[in-house]
């Protein structure tokens, strides 16, 4: 099982890697985790090639010319396990494969090349992309809607679990050949497609109030391009929360251009531009049916509901999704566990002998140790300008169970942990009232903490906070800290910005 073990993230061992291919009726994936047996993983590589195996599943056969693609495809991914040797691999074929007269051909490519293909059910699609959302979202409620190039899987999620899921023919390659055939759609294509996918919602038993969750490539495409427009600070769509009305506005002006104009919208890859209309009509149908305020985006799927299907013990749920995102970066990038631990304990330390100047809670405790438990993990690449690294790294890809509120705010702790005038600097837009003060005084907290532990030695054991017209802080120690305290009293000015309170340190046994 995957579990969180503080203090022993330095321990080397053996990672084992896992190769998955995604046999989609879009595109098909190959990809391969690295993951040390019982404690973390990362995606090490990737390989995609659009197939558009869908081709023809409106008619109910695919087209010889998409699966000629899939076979070329399937030997290129096979002539790369080859090589690349993995412990172990899972092959999963979905839609355009499973409902078509002619999808076997592409099982028997694969066995061919050696390869051991499994066909999913409609059932098994959905509950993978479930069990992906519950590893991978902050929520224990959600409508999963995933859109591949042949169906759609709508699933629901109750208390992290599989309730229900189905597969339903509104894949966007589906609905493109089987719908739209003008360029750019006409009205009343656009309007005959409304009916066809509200007659399948209108078959589920769905329930007002319940979040809607979307995934897949072609959902991701719609929230980038609305990210685009917005100018959002972040490069990653997981965790993005798309408003029904970003929807809305996208769906008129996109549904109006041409191919050859979709083609040349920012940031969309060339091979959704075909699909983007069917995936706007969907999205926008089901919204409206649901009548909810808009959409989470899930950057996890099949794929990755495979991976923790493999990894952890049925029900194959991480216990706490952002804890472990946490612990799984620091072993990417792990630096002196034990200093980490001391930081923390006098980050704790400060935070709550401090609580009736700032008045802050769990929340707040909580982004304060994450943010004392990764403020090293730039030295793993240096240590000038080490602060800056370890913000960059931990906005490199999104971090499971956290919205991009508080995965903002735990880079600009690392940031600042050491020097600078914290600010939320561009992503103010992201931040909820008061982020401005609470970074301050977080990030001085921090800050002290990491004087404290200035020379990384455990001198000082803890730290005494007393309240008064200015604030005293007693260092526990064998002998006078002499280094730690004075890099601490340079903390002074950021204190006293942050607290209103002059800072006073001392040394007591």
């Amino acid at each position: 099982m995957l579990k969180i073990t503080p203090g022993e993230s330095q321990n080397k061992v053996k990672p084992r890697s896992l190769a998955i291919m995604d046999l989609g009726s879009g595109t098909f994936r190959l990809v391969v985790y690295e993951y040390e047996p019982g404690l973390s993983f990362h995606l090490a590589d990737e390989l995609r090639e659009p197939v558009a195996l869908g081709e023809g599943l409106s008619r109910g056969r695919i087209n010889p010319q998409a699966l000629e693609r899939g076979k070329k495809a399937l030997r290129a991914f096979a002539d790369f396990l080859r090589a690349v040797a993995p412990d172990e691999v899972r092959i999963l074929a979905t839609s355009a494969i499973r409902d078509s007269e002619n999808g076997r051909e592409i099982l028997e490519e694969a066995l061919a090349l050696g390869l051991s293909p499994k066909l999913l059910s409609g059932e098994e699609e959905a509950r993978l992309g479930v069990l992906a959302v519950a590893n991978a979202l902050p929520l224990e409620e959600a409508l999963v809607v995933d859109q591949g190039g042949g169906s759609a899987q709508v699933s629901r999620m109750q208390g992290r679990r599989f309730l229900w899921g189905r597969a339903l023919p509104l894949g966007a390659l589906r609905l493109t050949e089987g719908f739209l055939a003008s360029d750019p759609p006409a009205r009343a294509e656009v309007r005959t497609l409304v009916q066809a996918v509200m007659a399948h919602l209108e078959a589920l038993p769905l329930e007002p109030g319940v979040p809607v969750v979307g995934l897949g490539g072609n959902v991701r495409a719609v929230a980038r391009l609305h990210q685009k427009r917005r100018g959002y600070p972040l490069d990653f769509v997981h965790g993005y929360y798309l408003p029904r009305e970003g929807v809305e506005e996208l769906y008129e002006d996109v549904l109006s251009l041409s191919l050859k104009a979709r083609s040349e919208l920012p940031g969309l890859q060339q091979d959704r531009a075909r699909t983007l209309p069917a995936t706007l009509v969907l999205l926008r149908t089901l919204l409206r049916h649901t009548r909810a305020p808009g959409l989470w985006l899930s950057g996890m799927g099949i794929r990755e509901g495979a991976l923790f299907q493999h990894l952890l013990p049925s029900p194959h749920l991480l216990p706490d999704p952002r804890a472990f995102a946490v612990e799984n970066l620091f072993r990417r990038y792990p630096f002196r566990a034990d200093h980490r631990e001391r930081v923390k304990a006098l980050a704790l330390a400060l935070y709550r002998g401090l609580s009736p100047l700032h008045g802050y809670g769990p929340e707040e405790e909580r982004l304060l140790l994450e943010g004392a438990h990764l403020h090293d993990i730039g030295m793993h690449l240096g240590y000038h300008e080490h602060h800056k690294h370890g913000a960059y790294l931990v906005l490199s890809e999104p971090l499971l169970g956290t919205s991009h509120r508080e995965q903002v705010f735990l880079a600009l702790l690392v940031r600042y942990h050491r020097r600078g005038e914290p600010s939320l600097g561009g992503y103010r837009n992201l931040m909820a009232r008061g982020d401005g003060k609470r970074l301050w005084r977080l990030a001085a907290l921090l800050r002290l903490a990491e004087m404290l532990e200035r020379t990384r030695s455990g001198r000082v054991k803890g730290v005494r906070v007393e309240l008064g017209e200015r604030v005293r802080l007693t260092l526990e120690a064998e002998e006078d800290p002499w280094v730690e305290r004075l890099e601490a009293e340079k903390q002074g000015g950021l204190f006293q910005e942050a607290f209103g309170l002059p800072l006073e340190v001392v040394w007591g046994r």
